[in-house]
């Protein structure tokens, strides 16, 4: 993205600029074109699912899948043929407990699929576990609970910290801690560097993450909703763009290195503010809800469906981020060829 003034000078300075004459065409218009968007730059989230003898589709966000390890390695395919690179994964355990320990197992289902892609592909495809506990615990909260229901914020890192050493031995470049408790960070990196991991693998931290009403359908495929309560005691208030600011700054302090603003749409003044704080590379993660809306506006035929999704896809990377992590990846890609 080409690097613009913050404060562009009035037209009045420019008496004889006419702005039309250099969109005459299509060549002029990608002439002087100033953010890009390639297929490169997108992030599939992909979902993997213990005990399917084939991929099920999820009503709630159409063209998604829980995907058995065979059916990944097929999708995976595709997108690489597409030019996407980067694929965000996310495991759903036949068993789950109230620690979450399947998260941090060696032989666990998302394990199991990134040691599956990385002897398919190599390092030709770039890999990110989600590193979390909410869909590997029985009660669907992103860490253990004490007895009044809440969340115990240094267990959590602890479960976090095993969860993403087994990933990295698994194969993941990066690994994401979505939990959004105080400290995950320097707690996953200690525990990187202590396990020989230092150089190897990144830490994309959710900073900027939001209680928002948009994850509902990532709920129904990642098998994730909480069973009591909710997760505003530990996510952002939507109402709070100054303090979604400090939390990237204290999560870029404690060593991540690439930054997440999540969700995406209606929080782009969070997705310029956190990018022009850091300075780090960022993804805006476009999520289920923002996703679903778009596709049942496109099912309707209210919308161009992949059109518009390349449009916000656009629109994020004009407002400071790097990667976009989007439902319709594929989608995006196509229109891009």
């Amino acid at each position: 993205m080409s690097p613009r003034p913050t404060d562009p000078a009035s037209p009045a300075a420019f008496p004889a600029a006419r702005p039309r004459r250099l969109r005459h065409t299509a060549a002029l218009r990608d002439a002087v074109r100033e953010t890009s968007l390639a297929p490169g730059d997108l992030v599939a989230p992909l979902f993997v699912k213990e005990g399917l003898d084939e991929p099920q589709a999820v009503p709630s966000l159409p063209g998604v899948q829980q995907h058995t390890v065979d059916s990944l390695l097929a999708e995976a395919k595709e997108l690489r043929a597409l030019g996407i690179r980067t694929l965000l994964l996310f495991g759903i355990p036949a068993h789950k407990d109230a620690d979450g320990s399947e998260a941090w197992n060696p032989d666990g289902i998302l394990q199991r699929a990134l040691a599956a892609l990385r002897e398919a592909y190599g390092h030709d495809l770039v890999l990110a576990a989600d590193t979390c506990l909410d869909e590997y615990t029985d009660h669907g909260h992103c860490g253990p609970l004490d007895s009044a229901g809440h969340v115990r914020n240094d267990d959590a890192n602890e479960g976090y910290a095993r969860a993403a050493v087994s990933q990295a031995r698994a194969g993941a470049d990066l690994v994401a801690p979505s939990g959004m408790m105080d400290g995950q960070v320097a707690a996953i990196r200690r525990a990187l560097d202590e396990a020989g991991f230092a150089e190897r693998t990144a830490i994309m931290s959710y900073c900027t993450k939001y209680a928002s009403v948009l994850y509902g359908p990532f709920r129904d495929v990642a098998e994730s909703a909480p069973s009591t309560g909710d997760r505003r005691g530990y996510q952002l208030d939507p109402a709070n763009a100054d303090e979604g600011v400090r939390e990237a700054l204290a999560d870029a302090g404690e060593g991540a290195d690439v930054l997440l603003v999540k969700p995406a749409t209606a929080y782009l003044d969070l997705v310029h503010r956190v990018k022009e704080a850091t300075g780090l590379p960022l993804a805006a993660y476009h999520v289920s809800g923002e996703y679903a809306m778009l596709q049942a506006a496109a099912e309707r035929g209210w919308i161009d469906g992949p059109a518009v999704a390349e449009e916000v896809a656009l629109s994020l990377r004009r407002a400071g981020a790097d990667l976009v992590i989007t439902y319709a990846a594929a989608e995006i890609a196509r229109r891009l060829a």
